[in-house]
């Protein structure tokens, strides 16, 4: 051929080569090999619900002029050819004018996103020989980029980073604004990248990236500071802060019931405030589903509150709980590990309401699709929220209520009854009277009814030990409360009569005994007694067949 490589070594540096043909001459750097057809692999990553799998991007490059991308990728990573080809001649490089074949493995798994640029441009370059390839195997890569070559963020970068420990992967390399999310995985090394160009260079030891590296349990128990809204603030409903506590000891689904302005969703904001604060293991669970739903910022590498969720009532059943056509997590796993609150309770969609009952139960949602299925943690405590009636005023002290028993029941039948069946308690709230509002002495503030509630979980956690899918009272099995909810003969005569007089329904039994398990716990007291149960007997206000009845 009349055409040759000036210099013909089979050594790979970063040299000027001249490239001398018939009618032109070219120089630009390029890293020879003696091959024509060179096989490059990359490493990158797919998510499946809120875990990684590795992805090896094999990129094959020959003689010809094709562009080919197999292995399932999605209209995104279709499209990343003008991506790419804008970033490498951006960056001072050549898109080869060769045939390309890239093959994203395992070729079964969907992949998704724009994430899969940068592993997709180093294998292309590499595959041509403009940069070497004996550091790619030691790094995962992942990061989008823009045609000037700049590297934009990702999501889902902290299960990402967990999967490329465990693959025994040196080193992530990824965008500058996930660096500190990844890098609270230990024994791996995360480095920030700005652009391709760095990379590259990093790549070809002509420079370095920056190594980013957190103290994860510094800055988690750091971070943990006092909460926004504090107990303190609220006049009053000393009856309704009572229910709150026992809520939070034990983990139950609570109903707030009353007139507007009685303070309902004032109180729900500040039930996070006596919730056990977070562990590093609960953190690090809810930090991937924010990771993997792309909601945190820049500077949060772990959350250190228990999250407080509370969707609109026109929110849809898809955004609620999950799912659409690329699956993505709802507001209930959004909540994991937190509080779901829902305001205004029977104005949310029947549907909507119903795809929650299961939820409840499993503390997991399951996403079906034709091709895959994905799960992701649900286990919140659900903060509902209510009117007595349309007009509000139904056993308001002072203001009429203009409803007819019919209406009352109507409305109160928007939410059915095997919902209701998993809220263990159910309280009424009334108007905090003028005196009370006008006090100026604090009420008792959120960290002395927190540390309540601690000890109370404590003995929970000491009690469900050997049971690892329960953690608190709200989550025992008819067999756990045979032999952990058992009443004295004083406290089941008490709940037998109470039972008979206020025509309980049957659903109220095992949710009476759950609750006054917790009640005793708080109290210190093994055995539930009668003012244990007397207490949760208050709570099933709905249970009641004369509610709505004027």
């Amino acid at each position: 051929s009349s055409a040759f490589w000036s210099r013909g070594s089979g050594q790979v540096s970063p040299l000027s080569y001249r490239y001398t043909g018939e009618d032109q001459v070219a120089s630009f750097p390029f890293y020879y090999h003696r091959h024509t057809t060179m096989l490059i692999k990359t490493y990158a990553a797919a998510l499946q619900s809120i875990q990684a799998r590795t992805v090896t991007i094999e990129v094959n490059c020959t003689p010809g002029s094709y562009f080919q991308l197999v292995g399932l990728p999605d209209t995104a990573i279709k499209e990343s050819q003008d991506r790419i080809i804008s970033a490498i001649e951006s960056s001072g490089y050549k898109f080869p004018g060769k045939r390309i074949v890239i093959n994203m493995s395992p070729a079964d798994l969907r992949k998704e996103g724009a994430a899969y640029d940068l592993p997709l441009a180093i294998g292309i370059l590499a595959a041509d020989g403009q940069i070497p390839n004996d550091l790619l195997e030691r790094y995962m890569i992942m990061g989008e980029l823009s045609l000037d070559g700049t590297v934009r963020s990702i999501r889902g970068a902290l299960p990402i980073a967990i999967q490329a420990r465990e693959e025994g992967f040196e080193g992530f390399i990824l965008p500058e604004e996930n660096a500190r999310e990844a890098a609270v995985v230990n024994e791996l090394r995360v480095h920030a990248a700005h652009s391709l160009r760095g990379v590259i260079d990093m790549l070809s030891g002509q420079a370095s990236l920056p190594l980013v590296e957190v103290d994860t349990r510094e800055e988690f128990y750091q971070a943990q500071g006092a909460s926004v809204f504090d107990f303190s603030e609220v006049k009053g409903q000393e009856s309704v802060k009572r229910a709150l506590e026992v809520a939070a000891a034990g983990g139950h689904n609570l109903l707030m019931i009353g007139a507007p302005g009685s303070g309902k969703s004032m109180m729900a904001k500040r039930l996070p405030s006596i919730l056990p604060p977070f562990t590093l293991r609960e953190s690090l669970e809810t930090t991937k589903i924010y990771s993997v739903a792309g909601k945190l910022s820049r500077d949060v590498t772990l959350l250190a509150t228990r999250p407080f969720r509370a969707p609109h009532h026109s929110i849809s059943p898809v955004a609620l709980v999950g799912g659409g056509s690329n699956p993505q997590p709802g507001e209930i796993s959004l909540a994991h590990n937190g509080v779901l609150f829902l305001d205004e309770l029977p104005e949310f969609s029947r549907n909507v309401l119903e795809v929650m009952r299961q939820p409840l139960e499993e503390r997991m949602v399951t996403v079906a699709r034709a091709r895959f299925t994905v799960d992701y943690p649900a286990g919140f405590m659900l903060v509902a929220a209510m009117n007595p009636c349309p007009c509000g005023y139904y056993n308001h002290p002072t203001r009429p209520c203009e409803c007819t028993p019919q209406q009352v029941q109507r409305y109160l039948g928007k939410v059915s009854g095997p919902l209701l069946d998993r809220i263990d308690i159910q309280v009424e709230i009334t108007p905090v009277p003028f005196d009370k509002l006008s006090e100026m002495r604090p009420s008792e503030g959120s960290e002395a009814i927190r540390r309540r509630v601690m000890v109370a979980r404590e003995v929970q956690n000491a009690r469900f030990a050997s049971f690892p899918d329960v953690h608190c009272n709200a989550q025992m099995t008819p067999a756990l409360m045979q032999r952990f909810a058992r009443p004295d003969a004083e406290g089941l005569a008490r709940l037998k009569a109470a039972m008979e007089r206020l025509d309980l329904s049957a659903r109220a039994y095992d949710r009476i005994l759950k609750v006054a398990r917790t009640i005793a716990d708080l109290a210190g007291e093994e055995a539930i007694r009668k003012e244990h149960i007397a207490e949760a007997i208050h709570y099933r206000s709905l249970d009641r067949s004369s509610w709505g009845q004027k």
